[in-house]
Formats: structure tokens, C-alpha cells, sequence
């Protein structure tokens, strides 16, 4: 009986202490606390990373398609098909690297 009576008498001390702990622990964990925040952060790099790669190979792509575009590239159509078909004049040696 003593225990419901010191329970009536410190409401508000003990609705404090529940709500502190309810704002620790949510600022800590949950979908908005810092382990997921770090967790986003993390993610939003490897995104910003991978999309600096995915740039550069367009720009790439993009040039390469220049010089088969517009005004024909005559070493770069050479050095196209030496690459994927294995051609060679008579006099040059190939040799497969793999």
C-alpha cells in the first residue's frame, strides 16, 4: 500500500523520468536517430562516389562517340579495329596478352 501512495505522490517525477528515456533512446536509435543518420551519411557518399565514376565513363563514351561521329578519326577507327578484330599488317607481330 505504501508503494501506490509514494507511486500517486511522485507522478510527474516519474513521467520525467519516461520521457527522458523515450527521448534517449529515440535520439540514439530509431529511423531518425544517429545510427541512422550515420548509417544515410555513408550511404549518400557511396552514391556521390559512384556517380563521379558513372560521369567520367559518359564523358568518355561521349568523346569516343565524337570521333566516329562528325569527322572521322582515321587512328582512332586504327586503333579500333587493331583492339577487337586482331589485325596487324605482314611485317608487325601480335602478340595476346591475357
Amino acid at each position: 500500500m505504501k508503494i501506490l501512495e509514494i507511486l500517486k505522490n511522485k507522478k510527474l517525477f516519474f513521467f520525467q523520468i519516461f520521457l527522458t528515456l523515450y527521448i534517449a533512446i529515440n535520439l540514439v536509435g530509431g529511423d531518425r536517430g544517429l545510427v541512422s543518420y550515420f548509417e544515410k551519411k555513408n550511404y549518400e557518399e557511396k552514391l556521390s562516389s559512384k556517380h563521379l565514376q558513372l560521369s567520367k565513363e559518359i564523358e568518355e563514351i561521349e568523346h569516343k562517340n565524337k570521333l566516329l561521329a562528325d569527322k572521322i578519326d582515321i587512328d582512332y577507327i586504327d586503333t579500333l579495329y587493331r583492339s577487337k578484330l586482331k589485325f596487324g599488317t605482314k611485317d608487325e607481330v601480335l602478340i595476346k596478352l591475357k
